[in-house]
């Protein structure tokens, strides 16, 4: 499996949110870097995040990916169906740094007014 593989198989498991298929992705000392939100360590910290936010529908639509050696780039844009009606159309540039088959960085790029706004 090549890298962009593990990086669409996570982009996949969180568009059935497949949480614990997501976790299965990552290595337990993850580092997820919203880059406009605080940066959060280890495996059970991200896992918690993600479910956390705990939304009603994902669809990430990945527009570009690149990969060189370990790591993998994406732009894409995330949508997510939130409890309340609302829903989340966001531009991302990703990066994805794989170590052993696994993700050990992920550090998203995104607008945090344009998010903030659509949850208003």
């Amino acid at each position: 499996m090549s890298n962009s593989d593990i990086v669409m198989s996570f982009i996949d498991a969180w568009n059935t949110m497949d949480w614990d298929a997501a976790a299965d992705l990552l290595t337990d000392d993850i580092v997820w870097d919203n880059v406009p939100m605080e940066t959060m360590e280890g495996k059970a910290v991200v896992d918690a995040a993600m479910r956390g936010m705990a939304p009603e529908a994902v669809d990430w639509v990945v527009l570009s990916i690149a990969e060189n050696g370990n790591k993998v780039l994406t732009e894409r844009i995330d949508n997510f169906d939130m409890p309340g009606g609302k829903r989340v159309e966001l531009p991302v540039m990703g990066t994805f740094v794989i170590t052993d088959g696994k993700i050990s960085l992920w550090r998203d790029y995104f607008d945090l007014a344009s998010f903030t706004s659509q949850m208003a």
